[in-house]
This record gives C-alpha cells, sequence and structure tokens, in this order.
C-alpha cells in the first residue's frame, strides 16, 4: 500500500514512519509532505496513492485548506494534536482520527479498520458515528497539565502551566519561557508538549511558538495581511501568524 504523510513536524513524521514501519511493513511510504501548498502541488497531478496520513495544523494554514482546492479520493487517518476539528474530518473520507502523542496500538487498531472497510473511491467519510462517539468520549476525559516538573541540577522544580508566557524552539530544542523571564529546556518536540497544554489558553502560533493567551500585549497588522503577536515577555524573534491563520488565531483569542 503506498502511502504520504503530510506532516510539519520533522520529528513527528519520523516517528509515525517507525511506527508503520513496525505495524505493517507492507505500507510504503513514498513522500512527506509538509504544507498546503505542497499538498495541493501533489494531488493536482496524477497519482497512485492509496492512503493519507494527514496533521490537521501545517505550516501555513488548516489542513482542511487542500480539499478546497483539490479532491483526495482515498482512506485519510487524521494525526492530530488538536481534538476539536473531528466533526470536520468526519465531511471528508476520513478513515480514522488519531491525538498525538500517537502510539502502537491506536496505529494498528487505524491500519486493521482500514483493512476491513470495502472502500470505494469517493468523498463519503467512513468515519462512522461509533467512532466519532468513541473519539468525544476520549475528549471529554482527556486531561490537560496543570504543573510541569522541570529538571535544574539534581532538583525538579514544579512549574505551574499558569506561569508559562511561552514555549518556542531554540536549535531544535524546545524552552519554557515563564512571565518573570525563567527559561526551562524541554527535551519534547513542540508538538508533544502542545498535546498536554489546554488549547483554550494556548495558541501554537508558528512552526517555532506556542503563546499563552494571557500573554499577549498587543498584535500589529504585518505586510501580506500576517499579524506580529507582541508578548508581555520578550522573545527571541517576532512571533508572526501567517495569513493562513488570522482566522484561526483571531477565533482564538476571542473565545
Amino acid at each position: 500500500m503506498k502511502a504520504i504523510i503530510i506532516e510539519d513536524e520533522t520529528i513527528a513524521a519520523q516517528n509515525l514512519q517507525r511506527l508503520l514501519a513496525e505495524v505493517d511493513p507492507s505500507i510504503q511510504v513514498c513522500t512527506v509532505l509538509q504544507s498546503v501548498e505542497e499538498s495541493v502541488e501533489y494531488f493536482s497531478s496524477p497519482n497512485d496513492i492509496e492512503l493519507v496520513f494527514m496533521d490537521i495544523h501545517l505550516a501555513d494554514g488548516l489542513a482542511f485548506l487542500i480539499f478546497d482546492s483539490v479532491s483526495i479520493n482515498c482512506p485519510i487517518v487524521f494525526t492530530t494534536a488538536y481534538d476539536q476539528y473531528a466533526l470536520d474530518a468526519f465531511k471528508v473520507n476520513s478513515v480514522d482520527y488519531l491525538l498525538k502523542p500517537i502510539n502502537k496500538d491506536d496505529l494498528s487498531r487505524a491500519i486493521n479498520k482500514l483493512k476491513k472497510i470495502n472502500y470505494q473511491n469517493s468523498n463519503e467519510s467512513v468515519l462512522t458515528p461509533e467512532i466519532i462517539a468513541s473519539l468525544s468520549q476520549t475528549i471529554q476525559h482527556q486531561q490537560y497539565k496543570s504543573y510541569f516538573l522541570m529538571p535544574v541540577r539534581d532538583k525538579l522544580i514544579p512549574l505551574p502551566v499558569s506561569n508559562i508566557a511561552f514555549i518556542y524552539v531554540d536549535d531544535k530544542l524546545a524552552r519554557i519561557v515563564t512571565y518573570d523571564g525563567t527559561s526551562y529546556s524541554v527535551d519534547k518536540p513542540l508538538d508533544s508538549i502542545y498535546t498536554l497544554l489546554d488549547p483554550k489558553q494556548f495558541f501554537r502560533a508558528n512552526r517555532q511558538y506556542i503563546i499563552a493567551h494571557k500573554a499577549v500585549k498587543d498584535i500589529s497588522l504585518w505586510p501580506l495581511s500576517k499579524l506580529h503577536i507582541s508578548l508581555t515577555v520578550p522573545t527571541p524573534e517576532k512571533v508572526i501568524i501567517s495569513r493562513a491563520r488570522v482566522s484561526e488565531f483571531k477565533d482564538w483569542y476571542t473565545k
């Protein structure tokens, strides 16, 4: 079975490829795409892809924008850190919706489910009401972190999540920065950290930054319809929201 992965986090894509090789070596990952633009370009040409693993938040916008430009007539397994898009996934030809961090058992169940489906090329979702109900139950019981334990020399320092102003990637290493300017290194990719945070309180601004709602000081209009977000705590680089994600940011900030 020929598959592609649509994922903008290199580590997440590599982890998924490793799990697929363990779960079903017959699945051949032909390529990894990192953006809406790349995906639209890929599916605009003839291809023989039989399965797509698709993250939802990509570098240049939500993956659902892909379907506005092209049709994908093969099963899709959504692999995402975000739990609020299940019903949107139901509208396209979805097989499953896996919440990150993805584990081997969940991926194996998704692959086995696909093999049992007599799938015909169509735009109808095969994400059944039973799957939606099961997913909803998982989401309702999902608990986000209130504290992290940060290793500092020979101690573990309790860090309340409410003290976090932003998290960013510094030379491939994630760093948590608090409102008093203290910085802690974290041995996890940004995508994995985001799954532990309440999405009502934190926003994935771009591939480098997660920002806290209460840390936003002001919002400036930027060229090409982008936004520049200033925080109450200085950031090493400017925090820029791409044009494709401006609407999503506004919805998050005003809720």
